[in-house]
This record gives C-alpha cells, sequence and structure tokens, in this order.
C-alpha cells in the first residue's frame, strides 16, 4: 500500500482544519500556506472532502470551509478511501489453467488477506481527533522548549 499525495495532503488539511476550525470557518489558502500545499492541488482535494460530506463549505467574504463530521467518528479510512479509493493489496491472480493454483491461492490467503485485514484493523480504528490530538500535543512540545 502507497498513500498518494492526495491522500497526505488531504489528512494534513484536515488535521489544520479540524484544528483552526474552532475559531470559525478557515479558508483554503490559509490552510495551503500553513502547509505548503498548492492552493489549486488542495481545493482539487477538498471538492473530493465535500462531495463526500466530509467538509463544507461557506461562501462569502467571511466564508471557508467546516469539517461537516465529528472527528471522534470520521475514521482515517474513511478519508482515505475518499481520496484514493481501495487501500487493500489487490487480489493475487490464479489463471485459469493453473497447473498449481494451490501457491497463488496461499498467497492470497495467508499474505494478502493478513495484510488487508490488518490494514482494515489499523486505519478503520484512527480517527481524525487521534491526529488532532497528537498534533495539538506536539505542537504544545515545542512551544514549551526552552533555548540558551
Amino acid at each position: 500500500m502507497k498513500l498518494s499525495k492526495k491522500a497526505r495532503y488531504g489528512l494534513r488539511a484536515l488535521v489544520d482544519l479540524s484544528v483552526n476550525a474552532k475559531a470559525g470557518h478557515v479558508t483554503l489558502s490559509s490552510i495551503a500556506e500553513r502547509n505548503d500545499i498548492s492552493l489549486q492541488y488542495l481545493e482539487q482535494v477538498f471538492a473530493s472532502l465535500r462531495k463526500a460530506k466530509i467538509v463544507r463549505s461557506v461562501k462569502g467574504p467571511q466564508g471557508g470551509y467546516l469539517l461537516e463530521r465529528d472527528p471522534q467518528k470520521l475514521k482515517i479510512a474513511d478519508i482515505i478511501e475518499v481520496l484514493d479509493g481501495s487501500f487493500h493489496l489487490e487480489a493475487e491472480e490464479i489463471p485459469v489453467e493453473s497447473k498449481v493454483p494451490e501457491i497463488p491461492q496461499t498467497i492470497q490467503e495467508l499474505v494478502i488477506d493478513v495484510i488487508n485485514q490488518e490494514l482494515d484493523q489499523v486505519l478503520g480504528n484512527i480517527i481524525l481527533a487521534d491526529l488532532q490530538e497528537d498534533y495539538l500535543r506536539r505542537a504544545m512540545q515545542e512551544t514549551d522548549m526552552f533555548y540558551i
């Protein structure tokens, strides 16, 4: 499995949005600037997130974006699936006329199926609120450092 740039940027932007939306709507340009992401690229990412009802836009001069879903209920698996499609490893091809179909079947069951189950387990148990909390903890540690 490889996370695309779209999924990575989407996760970054959603963490930023979840932290900064407490004060109101957040503009894409501010998210893009804070995270060194192209505004045009971020617009594409947010179009997918908006279509999936993960974020909502507010029009007007004071407009911006808000989370549509509660970070406590928004699984990372759902976000990645919206932005990248399925994150599962593809099934092992078993040739119809294979002389030893047991080998690809074994690989499918003992490797690919197990990895996909683990991916479901891990990505299904991490929520956006976990990322938000970890980011805030790290940000607080950084501000608590003293330099001589």
